[in-house]
């Protein structure tokens, strides 16, 4: 899982760095399925997107990334809802299906 979750990372920052927003966002979501039990990775998907949002001028990330950021450093280990992907546009806890691709990860 940390492989993937890795690989998911390098290429959020990849498109991040080429200003393709929805494709960084795309690799960020998947990202945070893997990470939501590991509070320091958790935390930073959270500044990623943050720091997405803010260079894409999408201030509704922004601003719903402030308290989801805040949340991972909190409650990672106690309960997250499943398969959520984190964005600011999700309920922060809603639980979600996860990725047909990243299933095995969670069996």
């Amino acid at each position: 899982m940390l492989k993937a979750y890795e690989n998911e990372v390098f290429f959020a920052v990849l498109a991040l760095r080429c200003r393709n927003f929805d494709r960084c966002f795309h690799h960020l979501e998947r990202a945070h399925v893997l990470a939501q039990r590991l509070t320091a990775r958790h935390t930073r998907v959270h500044l990623l997107m943050l720091i997405a949002g803010w260079r894409r001028r999408d201030f509704r990330e922004v601003t719903g990334q402030v308290p989801r950021l805040i949340a991972s450093v909190l409650f990672s280990r106690l309960w997250v809802p499943p398969g959520n992907t984190g964005r600011s546009r999700v309920g922060a806890l809603t639980k979600m299906p996860f990725p047909d691709d990243l299933r095995h990860h969670f069996s």
